[in-house]
């Protein structure tokens, strides 16, 4: 491959995303919207599941109660987020959710989540 058409290539498939600066729309993996979240996909393919999103909780936000089928993860950006064991996830927590465990999370205040997903998330 000869370099011009090398770097045209790069271009083309290079994607660079300021998470903390991003258009948002309303939060719909379960069906339906989800009151006070919303997302940015970053690279996310729907029917597998696997990609990257910022995710945006409003203050008063409470995800529905879910289980994981493949790997969780996500680095806390900005704010707050609250797990159904009341542990608090702050800015600048990695946290990682296993296949097969279960839960749901709140932020009262608000938070900027970047999230890694490897499977489709299942509503309990």
């Amino acid at each position: 491959m000869k370099k011009e058409h090398f770097y045209q290539d790069l271009k083309r498939k290079r994607k660079i995303t300021n998470p903390l600066n991003v258009e948002f729309k309303p939060f719909d993996r379960y069906g339906t919207v989800i009151e006070n979240m919303s997302w940015h996909e970053i690279s996310f393919e729907s029917e597998t599941g696997f990609g990257t999103f910022v995710l945006k909780l409003d203050p008063g936000a409470q995800s529905i109660p879910h289980e994981h089928t493949g790997f969780e993860e996500f680095l806390v950006l900005e704010g707050e987020m609250i797990d159904l064991d009341n542990t608090v996830f702050k800015k600048g927590d990695f946290v990682t959710f296993e296949p097969g465990s279960c839960h749901s999370s709140s932020s009262p205040k608000g938070c900027l989540l970047l999230v890694f997903m490897r499977g489709i998330n299942r509503a309990i």
